[in-house]
């Protein structure tokens, strides 16, 4: 990256996605395609980790996959700027449930880059971020709701 691109850089963020019993069939695929497309996201680095029942683990490069898996995913690998370092894969695979595969994808939040720039142009700095995960906010709706009902 160069030092402008750099400094356009929005927030990056992290996922990792656990596919219990290893059934990860690339069907999420078109969605990633479609907010890079779209110029809402950019992948900085997209790994597939494979752990095996005895606890090892294997890293799936995406061009391993045949087209159908992955579909278009193989289009944006030239894209990838990987971010991510050995450390950081053997942390994720000590985490995953043997015999399960997990995604793990480092994205730039491209929507937000404008204001990232803003604020670092102004003297800001980010002091703190979070992400409230999704089955939390249903827990909390359903709850208000039981209690209102």
């Amino acid at each position: 990256m160069t030092d402008v691109e750099i400094d356009e850089l929005g927030p990056v963020d992290y996922l990792v996605v656990e596919f219990p019993g290893s059934k990860f069939n690339g069907e999420i695929a078109p969605t990633l395609v479609d907010l890079t497309d779209r110029g809402i996201i950019r992948i900085l680095d997209l790994v597939i980790i494979v752990k095996e029942t005895d606890g090892s683990f294997d890293v799936v490069e995406l061009n391993d996959f045949e087209d159908g898996a992955l579909g278009e995913l193989h289009r944006l690998e030239a894209d990838i700027a990987e971010v991510l370092s050995a450390d950081d894969i053997t942390n994720v695979a000590g985490a995953l449930e043997p015999g399960s595969s997990a995604g793990v994808l480092v994205y730039e939040n491209r929507w937000a880059a404008p204001f990232a720039s803003a604020v670092r142009h102004a003297g800001g700095q980010l002091v703190a971020s979070g992400r409230i995960p999704i089955q939390a906010l249903i827990a909390s709706f359903e709850a208000d709701e039981e209690e209102g009902a």
